[in-house]
């Protein structure tokens, strides 16, 4: 994910590097729009976010304009019971069944998303509290 200041610019730049819009989600009460770009060739499922807050006026500073990695994942309460289990930190639980987040030795913020539908909310997760930032 990378934050962007100007969203065209930005869609014009990514486009010469043969990226392409795939989607796009606007949330008006979070007050920001996310664009999803893929290069369409076929069996690359990479995709690049770019999130434009609309509020914002000031270029990003130190890093802000990059936020994380994502990746998919086949049953991610599985996935962060294991990244536990071998001393990873769950910085945000999958307390929704949908979203977590981890964070590499290298202080990566890695975001992991439930393919397919949320799984049900469950324990220890729903319980469990953020740690750290994310």
């Amino acid at each position: 994910m990378l934050r962007v200041l100007d969203l065209a610019a930005a869609l014009q730049f990514f486009a010469l590097l043969g990226l392409r819009e795939v989607r796009r989600r606007d949330s008006d009460s979070g007050r920001f729009t996310l664009v999803f770009l893929s290069t369409g060739t076929a069996g690359d499922t990479a995709e690049l976010e770019l999130t434009w807050n609309w509020d914002e006026h000031e270029p990003y500073s130190g890093g802000r304009n990059f936020g994380h990695l994502a990746f998919e994942v086949d049953d991610i309460y599985q996935l962060c019971t294991h990244l536990q289990q071998s001393g990873a930190t769950i910085s945000r639980p999958p307390r929704d069944g949908h979203m977590a987040f981890v964070r590499s030795p290298d202080q990566i913020s890695v975001e992991l998303l439930q393919r397919g539908p949320p799984l049900p909310p469950a324990e220890p997760w729903l319980s469990m509290g953020n740690v750290g930032t994310w």
